[in-house]
């Protein structure tokens, strides 16, 4: 099968989903298949040239919706050569432009199917914390978001809590929903390596105990909440301490740190920006445990990895797999408030040696289970085979 992935960006700093459209190109090839992306990138950006598959970059766009005139002329042009187009997240041209392809093609040619992933952008905690915006989304929704989703062979969700909140947003609104699995790879087998980086890199850190953040510095992550809470339980043990890993994309950081500055933590908190390869698996691999808690979050990438490094998980139930997360007793859940982050963290302090390391080789067994790339990437073959007709 040949399959062409549309994706506005991949710019690492973009977050999980380019790193899940990274890692499951990859298995979709070991399993026979052609993988192209195409992005409204500039040709010239340093990360195309670094992605490890080759990108057709169309761009470059100067506005957020990624606008690009090339864009449909080249999918008209190359739509021949492939069977299935895979649309990566929705609100910006991208998805239009495969649209108006797949409209133009229909009466002039046989064209193959498109499937779309919204990645959580259809949330309704979008609506009720930016209402402007979503007052904005609702002109466009109607002649262009409303008809991609509905002409799409199907719309992928990455778990049944997503597909549920997605039909909360725009009252007009039909597609062909599909769950399917989603997830990442499993780390490189090279432990002692990325530990002994990320320790050379950070020697401060080498006797704390770390609560490790990683993921982009946006308020939907509830990082104020974290700094806030973590203050809460600081007397706790002198050696706890907050590592805030990852890229400040709205230029929130510097208030947060004036913020741990006015609550005196911080020196007890580490900002290290983007990390990626060993450097990131290493601070997965020195971590005592992993704390995300998010507002609004469809899956959350970076809580696969930690799973996968048999790290526990302390998440908030806007987290999108908590349920996954409880079942497997792989990490603990709490409402996303300040009250609720801080009991997170109390909660995973006073458990005992004995239950952390239950909840350890619960995390690991957790993600082989569930978010092992490897059988998500066949799980997603097998729905598009059956959804688009395809002879295997």
């Amino acid at each position: 099968m040949k399959i062409l992935n549309v994706i506005p960006s991949v710019n690492p700093s973009g977050g999980g989903p380019i790193e899940s459209l990274k890692q499951s190109a990859h298995c979709l090839k070991l399993l026979g298949h052609t993988v192209d992306i195409v992005s409204l990138d500039d040709a010239e950006a340093s990360y195309i040239e670094e992605f490890p598959m080759k990108v057709v970059a169309l761009g470059p766009s100067f506005t957020n919706y990624k606008y690009s005139k090339y864009l449909v002329p080249w999918l008209k042009a190359n739509a021949h050569r492939y069977d299935v187009f895979i649309v990566q997240g929705i609100w910006q041209y991208h998805g239009f432009g495969v649209w108006q392809t797949f409209n133009w093609l229909k009466k002039n040619k046989p064209l193959p199917p498109y499937f779309v992933f919204t990645h959580g952008m259809l949330d309704p905690w979008f609506k009720h914390t930016y209402p402007l915006k979503h007052l904005k989304k609702w002109l466009y929704w109607p002649w262009a978001e409303y008809r991609i989703l509905r002409d799409a062979k199907a719309v992928f969700f990455t778990c049944e809590e997503e597909k549920v909140l997605a039909r909360q947003s725009f009252w007009l609104y039909q597609c062909n929903e599909i769950v399917v699995n989603y997830g990442t790879a499993k780390p490189p087998a090279k432990i002692d390596q990325q530990i002994q980086l990320f320790e050379e890199q950070y020697p401060e850190l080498c006797s704390k105990r770390i609560i490790l953040f990683l993921s982009r510095i946006h308020p939907k992550k509830g990082c104020d909440l974290l700094i806030k809470a973590f203050s809460n339980i600081t007397e706790v043990d002198p050696d706890l301490h907050l590592v805030m890993a990852g890229p400040d994309q709205v230029g929130w950081q510097s208030s947060l740190q004036t913020l741990a500055q006015h609550l005196g933590i911080d020196k007890r908190i580490t900002w290290t920006g983007m990390l990626q390869d060993d450097l990131k698996w290493g601070a997965f691999r020195t971590a005592e445990v992993f704390i995300l808690p998010s507002h609004q979050e469809n899956f959350g990438i970076a809580v696969a990895e930690a799973l996968a490094c048999n790290l526990p998980v302390l998440i908030s139930n806007k987290v999108n797999i908590w349920r996954e997360i409880v079942a497997d007793g792989a990490g603990l859940i709490a409402d996303d408030t300040l009250d609720g982050t801080t009991q997170l963290i109390k909660h995973w302090l006073e458990l005992s040696i004995y239950d952390q390391q239950i909840m350890r080789k619960n995390a690991r067994e957790c993600f082989i289970r569930r978010f092992e790339i490897n059988k998500a990437s066949q799980n997603l073959v097998d729905n598009i085979y059956l959804m688009a007709n395809l002879k295997i």
